[in-house]
Formats: C-alpha cells, sequence, structure tokens
C-alpha cells in the first residue's frame, strides 16, 4: 500500500500548536455545544461541529491576523480540534441528565460538569491506543467524511480558497427564522393535516432551519429511512391502536386514567408509541454494539500491539506526525477518573456506599472503553451526525441496571447511579466519535497527533462546565420534558432505568417495538434511524426529510461529480449555520426567560382559522428555495 503523505510535510518550520489558537477554538466550542445542547434537547440529534469549526476558524485567523499575526494551516486545524472537542460534550450530557431533573433530584452545576469532564477525559484518553489502528492502518478504508471534509476546509484555505461565508450565511438566516416564530410569534410552531379514513392519524411538521438542515447533513437515505418510522408510528400504528380501542370504557395499560376512545392522536402516541420506539431503539442499539464487537477485539488487540512494538523499537513513533501521548497519561489518566468517582460521594448520589461507587467506577471504565472503540468505527463510516450514541448508552444502562438490580440496588438512588454511569459512558463514547473526525483531519493535513490529544483534553477541561450550565439553564428556563424542550433520548433513558429497575415497563409494547427493529434488519434497512423515527414525532422528522430531499435535488441536478460535490459542500455548510443560528438564539431566549421568569409572548398576533398554518408553510417552502439557490449558486 502506498504510503500516506500529509499535506505538511513531517519536517516543518510551523508550529503545530498555538495559545491563541487553543483559546479561540475553547471559545467557538462553548457557542457550538451550547446550540448542540439546545438541539439535541430539541429533537434528540446533535451534529458534528468539525466542518463549521474548520471554516470558522480559517475566517477568525484571517481577520484577526493584523493583532495576532499569521497563523498557519496548523493553528486553524488545532482551533477546530480544540472546539469539535468541546461542543462533543454537549450529546452526553443532553442524552441523560435531563432523565436526573424528571425525577426531581435537580443536580448542581457541579454535578453535571464534573460528570461530563470525566466521560470527556475518558473518550479522549481511550483513542490514544486506537488512533494508529484506526485512522492510521484503517485510512482507505474507514473515511471518516466529517475529519475528511474539514481536511479539506483547511487546505482549500490555505491555497486560496476561504469558505466561511455560507456558514455565517446560514447562521444568520437560522436565527432570524426561529426569531420570528419565538420571539416575534408571527406564525405557529407546528403545523397539522388530519387524514380522512384512517383514525386519528395526522401528518405534522415543525417548519424550523435546525431541522431542515440535519436533513440536509444527513442525506436522504438516513432522513427517508427517519421519515419511514414516523410514517408508521403516526399514519400506521396510532390508527391501529384507535381502531381497536375505540369501544373500550376502561383505561389499558400502561395508561390509568383516560380510555382510548378519549385520547387524541399525541396521547396515544405519548402513552403508547413511545413504549414501542423505546423498544425498537434499545434493540437497534443492541444490534449496532453486536454488529461491531469484531472491530473493537481487532483494534484493541492491534494497539496492544503497537504499544508493544514500540517499547522494543525506540524509532517506531520518532516521526513528528506518528506521535501520540504516552500510554502513561492513559493509565494515569483512568486512575484519576476511578479515585475521584469513588471518593466524591456527590457525583453518584449522597447516600451511595463505597462498594456500589467501586462497581459502578468499573462499570464506566469497562463500557467507555468498549464504546469508544464502537463510536470511532461507526463515525468513521457514517459520521458523527449518525452516530448512534443513544444505542450505546441503552446498552450501558441495561447492563448497570441489570447488575444492580441483581445486587438488589433498586431504589431511586440506584437508578440514579444507573444513569450517571451512563452519562459518564456516553459523554465518552460522543467525544471519541467527534476527536476521531480530528484526528482523521490531522493525519490528512499532517499534524502532531500528541498536540491534537493534548488540545482535546484542554477543549474539554475548558468547557465541561459551560456546557452544562448551558443544559441547566435551559431546564431552568423551558423544563425537560415539555413540549419546548422534550428531551426525548433522556426520557428513554428513564423509561429504560424505571422498567428494568421497577418492574413497571410495559414490556409488550417494547417488545413489538424491538421486532420492527429487527424485521427492518433483516430488509438491509439501518434499524437505529428507523426507530429513532419510530420514537419521535412525525412533526420532527418531516422538515428532516424534505432536508434530505433537497440534498437529492441539487446534487441529481450537477453535471458532474465534482460540481455535485461542490454543492453538497455548500449545502452542508449553510445547513450547520441554520443548526448552529436557531440553537444559539434559543440560548439567548432562555437567558430572557430565566431572568424574565416566562418566555416572550410575541407580538399578540392571532389568525384567522388555518392562515397561521399556511404562512408557516409558506415561510418553509421560502427557506427551502433559499437553501437550494444558494446550494447551486456558482
Amino acid at each position: 500500500m502506498e504510503e500516506h503523505k500529509p499535506y505538511v510535510p513531517e519536517i516543518t518550520p510551523f508550529k503545530d500548536i498555538t495559545l491563541k489558537a487553543v483559546i479561540i477554538g475553547a471559545i467557538f466550542g462553548v457557542v457550538f455545544g451550547s446550540a448542540n445542547a439546545y438541539l439535541g434537547l430539541r429533537v434528540g440529534l446533535t451534529i458534528s461541529t468539525a466542518i463549521p469549526l474548520a471554516v470558522i476558524s480559517v475566517a477568525v485567523f484571517r481577520a484577526l491576523s493584523p493583532v495576532l499575526g499569521k497563523s498557519t494551516i496548523l493553528d486553524c486545524n488545532i482551533a477546530q480540534t480544540t472546539g469539535s472537542a468541546s461542543s462533543s460534550l454537549a450529546s452526553g450530557i443532553i442524552f441523560t441528565i435531563p432523565a436526573l431533573f424528571l425525577w426531581g433530584f435537580n443536580p448542581s452545576l457541579f454535578k453535571i460538569g464534573t460528570l461530563a469532564l470525566l466521560g470527556g477525559i475518558l473518550g479522549v484518553l481511550f483513542m490514544i491506543p486506537l488512533r494508529r489502528a484506526l485512522i492510521v492502518k484503517e485510512h482507505a478504508l474507514l473515511p471518516y467524511p466529517e475529519g475528511t471534509a474539514a481536511a479539506q476546509v483547511l487546505i482549500s484555505a490555505d491555497v486560496g480558497g476561504a469558505k466561511a461565508k455560507n456558514v455565517f450565511l446560514g447562521l444568520g438566516v437560522g436565527a432570524f427564522f426561529k426569531a420570528l416564530v419565538e420571539i416575534v410569534k408571527l406564525w405557529p410552531e407546528k403545523i397539522y393535516l388530519k387524514i380522512p379514513v384512517l383514525k386519528k392519524a395526522l401528518l405534522g411538521m415543525e417548519p424550523t432551519p435546525a431541522l431542515l438542515g440535519v436533513g440536509f447533513i444527513l442525506g436522504p437515505r438516513i432522513a427517508g429511512i427517519m421519515v419511514a418510522g414516523g410514517l408508521l408510528s403516526w399514519v400506521g400504528i396510532i390508527p391501529l391502536i384507535s381502531y381497536f380501542g375505540e369501544n373500550l370504557s376502561m383505561p389499558l395499560f400502561p395508561e390509568t386514567e383516560l380510555p382510548l376512545a378519549k385520547m387524541s392522536a399525541e396521547e396515544i402516541w405519548r402513552n403508547y408509541v413511545k413504549f414501542i420506539g423505546a423498544g425498537a431503539v434499545a434493540v437497534g442499539g443492541i444490534i449496532t454494539v453486536v454488529k461491531s464487537l469484531p472491530t473493537m477485539f481487532n483494534a484493541l488487540k492491534i494497539g496492544i500491539k503497537d504499544f508493544s512494538l514500540s517499547r522494543q523499537n525506540a524509532q517506531f513513533q520518532k516521526k513528528r506526525t506518528d506521535t501520540d501521548l504516552p500510554i502513561t497519561v492513559l493509565g494515569l489518566g483512568i486512575l484519576i477518573v476511578i479515585i475521584i468517582i469513588i471518593l466524591t460521594p456527590q457525583i453518584l448520589g449522597i447516600s451511595t456506599t463505597l462498594l456500589v461507587r467501586l462497581i459502578a467506577s468499573v462499570c464506566i471504565v469497562i463500557f467507555a472503553f468498549c464504546f469508544v472503540t464502537v463510536s470511532s468505527r461507526i463515525v468513521g463510516m457514517i459520521g458523527v451526525s449518525s452516530n448512534p450514541t443513544s444505542g450505546m448508552t441503552i446498552v450501558t444502562l441495561l447492563g448497570t441496571s441489570l447488575l444492580f438490580l441483581a445486587l438488589g440496588w433498586t431504589d431511586i438512588l440506584g437508578m440514579a447511579t444507573a444513569l450517571t454511569v451512563g452519562t459518564v459512558v456516553c459523554v465518552g463514547a460522543s467525544i471519541a466519535g467527534d476527536i476521531s473526525q480530528d484526528l482523521k483531519a490531522g493525519y490528512i493535513i499532517g499534524a502532531t497527533p500528541k498536540r491534537q490529544q493534548s488540545s482535546e483534553l484542554v477543549g474539554v477541561l475548558a468547557s465541561a462546565f459551560a456546557i452544562a450550565a448551558a443544559v441547566w439553564l435551559l431546564g431552568e428556563a423551558f423544563s425537560f420534558g415539555t413540549t419546548a424542550l422534550p428531551a426525548p433520548q433522556a426520557t428513554l433513558m428513564k423509561t429504560v432505568v424505571e422498567g428494568v429497575l421497577g418492574g413497571d415497563l410495559p414490556w409488550g409494547l417494547v417488545l413489538v417495538g424491538g421486532a420492527f427493529a429487527i424485521v427492518a434488519e433483516l430488509l438491509g434497512i439501518p434499524s437505529l434511524p428507523f426507530a429513532v423515527g419510530i420514537y419521535l414525532p412525525l412533526s420532527t422528522m418531516t422538515p428532516v426529510f424534505v432536508g434530505g430531499a433537497v440534498r437529492r435535488f441539487i446534487e441529481k441536478r450537477a453535471a458532474n461529480e465534482e460540481l455535485r460535490t461542490k454543492r453538497k459542500e455548500k449545502g452542508v455548510l449553510l445547513g450547520s449555520g441554520f443548526i448552529a443560528g436557531e440553537g444559539i438564539l434559543m440560548v439567548f431566549v432562555a437567558i430572557y426567560a430565566y431572568f424574565a421568569k416566562a418566555k416572550p409572548k410575541g407580538i399578540g398576533l392571532v389568525w384567522p382559522g388555518n392562515v397561521g398554518d399556511f404562512i408557516a408553510l409558506a415561510a418553509f417552502i421560502g427557506l427551502v428555495a433559499y437553501l437550494v439557490v444558494k446550494s447551486s449558486k456558482k
């Protein structure tokens, strides 16, 4: 196989890490991490920020060159690496922590930030032995799409092709559009269409720029699979439940008050279909993990072999571009994490015993290493935005909860402890997926791995409590589990833990969902995105599908592969801006709501009949047209 030649040669006069790069990366990491936190709490999905951070770092360094001096491509790479590590912390926090609030624990900012910090450190450190196995040895097999794209953005900017304009345009448009809905309240947040004949069937849409951007980034296949799951729920399962339950006069478990005949479509979805979706997501996650086991063991075997060779041969890691942090850093980091968990009861729960904390720390280390490996391998094939971190977290919670059940720790503190174990593992797996993309970009560019790994640790340390504060603030302003902030993934995790330790899970509905996931897998359909579509509202999936369809439309109209790639790149940057703009605006809205003790009331405009719905639809069509035109423009 031909030896890889990086863009920046191994021998270079450039510094491969600078203070300005780390500071700027950490700042933008907090900004994009806060936006990612809102997106995840809103729809249960997060995105990779590697590409927009790469673009923005180039623009910022150019704008500040009179003050900071000339910057190199290695500066930009370190900035996006630091920022990416910061922003990926949000995924792990929002998938689990809101469940503690729903149980009434109200964890402190210190606890949330500490859990994020521990998970982030483990995620970075476990990638040290895996880098050579997954990034270097499988360079030709694992594309790591966001990392490769970020590297190409940096290289093209270095030779004279700045692309930051599309990100900033998308950010402004996304924030303005969302402000018209959330602050001015010019049209409704959701629009619905009833389907005749099918009992209580509804088609819905949330016409928002963030979801449109998510769909474009995911692409038509994954977006189509997700909306298929939503159609199964809202046009299939809900009408079936309504049809067979319309003559029941008594409530049907798990509902205890309303009979089915008196339930709306949303109530049927909340009381029945969500459990089916939870089962589908759980089984889809388990299938994904099982399929990744060979990769996990092979990567571990290769990593151990390489480190053994490095001790025997002093020249093995002599090259700058092949120098990782030493293995002793990994061992010391794991030891520090275990000691902190064992000696700090406040992290897992005030009343947890030493034995509980010891077992929890062992579970964290084992599950974290397993799923860091799985996460890195998966994002190498499909990218960070499609990384099934929630599935890995569900498997962690199932394993930990079953262990606690066997030991008799089934009270509310046992549930909270199991969830905090899942939090640390989820953060570790999430950050490992993003870091893998950064290491891939660094490998293509010619960065020094140990410098990247150091900047990633700085990014984690600098932003863990800032991202935790953003999540806490959003929860205080809008409350987790509400329509404004449903926190779907955290609600799912809460359901899993309660079901195993409390014994009150409607297992029949859960297993039906699991059967759907197995059928999808047998048909060659990725079970996890299909399961997420079942679990989330169809109104969330519809704009995601539109975004994927827009990407397919502009790509098919391209005359050649080069033009197709350019159009996709423009759309991805615009979509990333849409997501960041909406997310950042909602963080400011949350700050306002927290201090004003109320959400913005708008201008008090009331549209007659369905006029508001048509205006919302027209505005969304205009947004779609803008995305098509800007992505297709030469």
